[in-house]
């Protein structure tokens, strides 16, 4: 039962009052799981009588979800790990299909994996079954012809970003922009809290970082994240174009130090290599971070929001700087082949989250090519200007707010909303 406005609650099954809502959900890896928690939590709060069913890890199993088989099974990534997979994930949309039409699912929720989800919603959708995307498939960057089959697989997708609303609304397809997890999850101290405060209790309470600043006998000029991306490849590819900034860098400010946060202590000793092939003043100014007590991504946000200023590789980290209001200078280079391939069929032209969002470039991109040492070196000392700082601290909280402004609507609300016109046209079409 649903908890209207005025406070009663109506039946959300409008075939039988007395059936509980049963909602079919899938999560195909990690990410997908807080996500999926997060909108199941919201549901529980609102409807009294509702069972889950599908596949999730640990956080939407808290929130009451019967999982048929393990997440990981779904959580293949890469071309050929997919095609090696293909008999098992083929077998499990199977299962999955079977097992939603025994329990008569009424909605069916996929969690981003738009590949192994929309297909399962390409099955359910024609028995009846209310179908939601949650994370639109790239579609607004590239393949704009997969809104066909999108539209034949669901009733509304659920859209992180504002800008991807376009291309659904020119193909008359229901969607919702609903804000990206990070507008919720945020911790708000990391941007109400002075920026020195931060960095002083992050220091006293990380032996390694405390370590790395005791031992600096000279005063600190200015402190900046180096995040070169979380995958091993992208570490290798990236991180040693970043040094060779840090290089140039200590040459026109001695007194700059540097932390580069990890992901785990995996992370950190593939980072750490790196750092000790350097010469001895780079390794002197240079910290790598972990903290096993912290939840990684936490961890990283709070060095972030410690530092002056971040120069990252593209990806989430983007839009985490954006809303900590933290300036940035994203980097990026993969090889020739797949950046020429990338090139001729992406549309929009920027990489990073703040540019796409804003529609033009207020934080530098320096790819393939320009990503270099001496590139890297200038772009940050141009952007250590008091005129050029404050410019992009502007620019990005003009962006922040915008964005929160364009994703007010929950998940939840979003959805029940396109339920009730889905039964409302329904029950008109059958009178």
């Amino acid at each position: 039962m649903l908890a209207s406005a005025s406070g009663q609650t109506k039946p959300m099954n409008t075939q039988d009052p007395t059936k509980p809502l049963v909602i079919g959900i899938v999560a195909g890896e990690a990410s997908g799981d807080s996500l999926g928690a997060d909108f199941m939590a919201q549901v529980n709060d609102l409807i009294e009588d509702v069972v889950w069913v599908g596949v999730g890890g640990p956080k939407m199993k808290s929130q009451g979800l019967q999982s048929l088989f393990p997440l990981e099974r779904l959580a293949v990534m890469g071309l050929v790990e997919v095609m090696s997979q293909l008999p098992d994930l083929l077998k499990a949309r199977s299962e999955l299909v079977s097992a939603f039409s025994k329990a008569q699912i009424d909605w069916f929720v996929g969690i981003d994996a738009p590949d192994f989800n929309l297909r399962v919603a390409k099955k359910l959708k024609p028995k009846g079954v209310f179908c939601v995307q949650y994370v639109s498939p790239s579609i607004w960057a590239w393949r704009e012809s997969r809104i066909e089959s999108i539209k034949k697989a669901t009733h509304l997708v659920l859209c992180l970003f504002p800008f991807e609303l376009e291309v659904y609304q020119r193909h008359n397809h229901p969607a919702v922009c609903v804000g990206h997890p990070l507008l919720h999850n945020l911790p708000q101290d990391l941007v109400e809290i002075e920026t020195h405060e931060q960095r002083r209790e992050l220091i006293w309470n990380n032996s390694e970082l405390h370590n790395f600043f005791a031992n600096r006998k000279e005063d600190i000029s200015q402190m900046i994240c180096l995040m070169p991306g979380s995958r091993r490849s992208e570490i290798n590819a990236i991180l040693p174009l970043m040094l060779n900034a840090v290089s140039r860098l200590l040459l026109v400010d001695e007194k700059l130090c540097f932390v580069v946060p990890t992901v785990d202590k995996n992370h950190q000793y593939i980072v750490k290599d790196l750092i000790e092939r350097q010469d001895e003043s780079l390794r002197k100014a240079v910290a790598v971070a972990y903290d096993e007590t912290q939840q990684q991504q936490h961890f990283s946000q709070s060095i972030m929001a410690m530092s002056d200023l971040i120069v990252l590789a593209s990806g989430t980290a983007t839009l985490e700087a954006m809303l900590l209001n933290r300036p940035m200078v994203v980097v990026y280079q993969m090889k020739k082949l797949t950046y020429a391939i990338a090139k001729r069929l992406v549309k929009v032209p920027y990489v990073s989250l703040p540019n796409i969002l804003a529609g033009e470039e207020i934080v530098p991109e320096l790819l393939q090519e320009q990503a270099n040492g001496d590139n890297i070196c200038r772009t940050v000392t141009r952007l250590m200007t008091p005129q050029a700082y404050q410019e992009q601290l502007t620019r990005l909280d003009e962006t922040s707010t915008w964005l929160k402004q364009q994703s007010s609507q929950s998940a939840v609300s979003a959805v029940v909303n396109a339920w009730h016109d889905y039964i409302n046209h329904n029950l008109v079409n059958k009178s």
